[in-house]
């Protein structure tokens, strides 16, 4: 079945580079695979004093993974697609929640071994050339 011209060009791609604002929730669907949960915050690029916050979904292998090398406080770099759904409250309340739906996470710190502190893996010189850009 060949999609048309005009389906061809809806995109739905989103990326972020973060830390996470607390431990990964790991839990199993009925079906037993695998989701984790975890959310992070990402600087504004214009605005250092202010954060965006990002619920990210993952699922099967790499929820595993997620769950059991990730914490609080470690920088990744999330690759995925946003999804919208809807639940109803306590109160009967229809309520919508977007999420980051993450195909791939990779680890951008470690934690130390010796002291046990996170040390970050970005380079020293982590300077963005185009900080002062226009766009």
């Amino acid at each position: 079945m060949e999609t048309s011209r005009r389906e061809r060009w809806l995109i739905n791609k989103c990326q972020f580079v973060g830390n996470l604002t607390r431990d990964p929730e790991l839990r199993k669907t009925s079906g037993e695979w695998s989701v984790c949960t975890f959310s992070i915050a990402v600087n504004r690029p214009h605005d250092r004093e202010k954060s965006d916050f990002f619920t990210i979904v993952t699922w099967r292998g790499l929820a595993d993974n997620c769950a059991r090398y990730l914490s609080k406080g470690r920088r990744v770099a999330v690759s995925g697609h946003l999804e919208n759904r809807s639940y109803e409250d306590k109160n009967g309340v229809k309520r919508w929640v977007t999420e980051v739906v993450a195909d791939e996470v990779e680890f951008l710190s470690s934690v130390s071994r010796d002291a046990g502190s996170m040390t970050d893996m970005t380079p020293a010189d982590s300077s963005d050339p185009f900080d002062d850009a226009p766009f």
